[in-house]
């Protein structure tokens, strides 16, 4: 194409990721290319976030119903996210079908009618649901399209005096639309910007993005890297011509570690702030662009002025709460940080209820939560806290990306931010609560966290992945770290994280609860499955059996409730306590002294927590295994061979012994126990102070 001007695939400020052996692979298969190239533009983060922008291209189908052949436009459907789309995540539509709904559109009161429409455009009958942003591709005439939101681009559209900045950058190669609502009538706008400006490589959105396009993947992709660098390189000159950006710098950053500190003492209460309707998960970032901005002099006056693209502030809110607390102070005192914290919450809130009185219209949705996503704290770093980790860290890509945008409007002109009944009819459009409607329902433990030790393989890991699977968050924690990596690499991205803990050091205990604060905001389950067994005769039973068994199993549990309490009481948000005890500490037997008891002190400590920490809706209860041997860490070795000993069997005859001699005739597996778990804290939430056997039947195992 004729405008192509970067041959040599040298960018300062996008990632250059075509791969040409990849692209050869996939022939000439216009669609594989088309998810491609959007799904190596979504790597990159300046380009797009996560669900942000969509990409399409058009091919020659033959039409079903009539053997002729029609083109066939295929685009992001709604939802999506084009770093992962694949052929499921899109929509075909017939172009021609699509274009003749400009004979029947009546204006911009008529949008929402017109999106119903789009469904009887349908080429592909697997389609996903085609998304707002359809018509702009379908009302475009090029093969190849992108609609992205790069953070430099958006800082053109934000910037005053949009329009002429854009000519002084492209001169009379990019077209440009005012801000207008997503919908049809953009598309219309985008096709009289093409017919009045013919020739032009791409178009720029107000408060929006960018519009890009190529008759072929490759000649698209590079146009948009092209169009982007050219931004970029507009904005990095302005920004060295004005030596500083934000107005400089009022506060200076705490140490990293200092930072960290901070960040894990605060984030339990403003936790529990922020989920004074629903329970959030949190997520911290301190990261050099963040502090430039949080630091900076010009803080006070653009945050309130909140986001400009809807991409961002559907996912931030309009703006952020700032907090007030000096980077120093003491936060020890979790009460009276509270106080503190309590008032500009209060502030936030009522601000968000005048923002939705004020411009809401009859046809309006329910107001929706009024607590702040996006924390910002001067000196310390960025929170942002949603309904779970993938949205909350999204949530502060996206702030960090609006920074992005402030920075490079502040650098060309100023920013300007849409007017807040701009933003509302987009935050509040009858669509956009359709597409939250069309959300799958939320899972039991949805928005927990769960902490568990002993998770690196054989009953922790499989308590872990059954509270995965129901939604939670979870915090893998054992003494040898190599188990951990391999046991935390069999989640997705955003479901766990994983720290050592030696459950016998008060230290290491407080170390993994901090970075899964850090981590997620906070605790809400806590599993104490590691263990050891030791399975002696009085008369060989050591100190230093005796002491381990202590150590792990009764002090462990001790420090592990002690710091959870304090962490959950910060939230003020309830909580479960669990012990993974053993049929043993109620059933007495040979060879077992210094293990049944250390199991009954379990049991009991879990009474007396209950009876104690009931006030503060902590439950604590007792899950009681029994003859786990398949898949359970502690009968490889010297466990075996004892429990083999005293009941007069071999190790190989162990698992039959085990399964016949319950009521049940059942083998127990992890999997089992893991049941028991989620049994009280995702079922019995009113229930503490109880033990649940697991055991397949052992009466004299019965609790009463």
């Amino acid at each position: 194409m004729a405008y192509m001007e970067n041959t040599t695939k040298n960018f300062k400020h996008v990632d250059y990721l075509w791969d040409e052996k990849k692209a050869n692979s996939l022939g000439d298969n216009q669609v594989e290319l088309f998810l491609y190239r959007s799904n190596i533009l979504g790597a990159d983060l300046r380009i797009t976030n996560y669900g942000g922008g969509n990409t399409s291209c058009k091919t020659i189908e033959t039409d079903p119903l009539t053997n002729e052949k029609v083109e066939v436009m295929w685009v992001k459907g709604s939802g999506g996210d084009i770093g992962t789309l694949t052929r499921s995540g899109i929509a075909g539509l017939y172009t021609k079908r699509l274009r003749d709904l400009k004979n029947v559109y009546n204006g911009l009161h008529d949008e929402d009618r017109m999106v119903g429409l789009f469904n009887h455009c349908i080429y592909d009958l697997d389609s996903k649901a085609p998304s707002i942003d359809t018509p702009l591709h379908g009302l475009l005439p090029f093969k190849h399209i992108d609609h992205l939101h790069p953070d430099a681009l958006i800082a053109v559209a934000a910037a005053k005096d949009s329009e002429k900045v854009t000519k002084e950058i492209w001169g009379d190669t990019m077209g440009w639309v005012p801000w207008q609502k997503p919908g049809f009538d953009l598309g219309l706008q985008l096709e009289k910007c093409l017919a009045d400006n013919p020739g032009i490589r791409g178009i720029v959105l107000g408060s929006h993005g960018l519009f890009t396009w190529g008759d072929t993947s490759y000649e698209c992709y590079m146009n948009s890297l092209e169009v982007i660098e050219m931004a970029s390189d507009y904005i990095a000159k302005k920004i060295k011509q004005n030596g500083s950006v934000f107005g400089g710098q009022k506060v200076e950053s705490l140490p990293k570690e200092e930072r960290l500190e901070k960040a894990a003492q605060l984030m339990p209460l403003l936790r529990g702030l922020c989920s004074s309707e629903n329970r959030m998960i949190g997520h911290f970032s301190d990261t050099d662009v963040v502090m430039e901005y949080i630091n900076s002099n010009d803080l006070e006056r653009l945050a309130p002025m909140g986001t400009s693209c809807p991409d961002h502030f559907l996912r931030t809110k309009i703006q952020p709460l700032v907090l007030t607390l000096d980077k120093t102070e003491d936060l020890t005192d979790a009460q009276a940080v509270l106080k503190k914290l309590e008032p500009a919450f209060e502030v936030y809130r009522q601000e968000y209820v005048d923002y939705y009185n004020t411009c809401k219209k009859d046809n309006s949705p329910a107001i929706r939560d009024a607590n702040p996503v996006i924390i910002i704290y001067p000196g310390v770093g960025m929170f942002s806290f949603s309904k779970d980790k993938q949205t909350t860290r999204v949530a502060s890509e996206f702030y960090i990306n609006a920074i992005n945008v402030m920075r490079g409007a502040e650098a060309i002109t100023s920013y300007t931010s849409l007017p807040r009944q701009e933003a509302f009819d987009i935050e509040y459009w009858l669509l956009e609560e359709a597409k939250l409607q069309r959300m799958p329902k939320e899972k039991p433990l949805s928005r927990k966290v769960a902490f568990v030790t002993g998770a690196g393989g054989g009953i922790g890991k499989a308590i872990a992945d059954k509270l995965a699977a129901e939604g939670a968050n979870v915090v893998l924690t054992d003494i040898n770290e190599a188990s951990l990596i391999e046991a935390n690499a069999t989640y997705k991205r955003d479901v766990s994280t994983y720290a050592i803990c030696d459950v016998t050091n008060t230290e290491s205990i407080e170390k993994a609860y901090k970075k899964a604060v850090i981590e997620f905001g906070g605790i809400d389950i806590v599993v104490h499955s590691a263990g050891l067994a030791i399975s002696k005769a009085l008369e060989d039973t050591t100190d230093k059996d005796w002491n381990i068994l202590q150590n792990i199993l009764v002090k462990g549990q001790f420090d592990l409730a002690k710091q959870a309490t304090a962490i959950m009481r910060k939230q003020g948000l309830g909580g479960d306590y669990i012990s993974i005890a053993s049929k043993n500490g109620l059933v007495a037997g040979p060879n077992n002294v210094a293990y049944g008891t250390a199991k009954a002190a379990q049991q009991h400590m879990v009474r007396l927590l209950a009876a104690e920490l009931g006030k503060d809706h902590i439950r604590v209860n007792t899950v009681n295994p029994d003859g786990v041997i398949v898949g359970s860490k502690i009968w490889e070795g010297a466990w075996a061979e004892g429990r083999a000993k005293a009941n007069g069997i071999t190790v190989e005859e162990l698992p039959a012994f085990y399964a016949k001699r319950n009521l049940l005739n059942e083998i127990i597996t992890p999997e089992d126990i893991a049941n028991g778990v989620f049994s009280f804290v995702g079922v019995l939430d009113k229930s503490t102070g109880n033990i649940i056997n697991v055991d397949g039947g052992m009466a004299n195992a019965f609790v009463r």
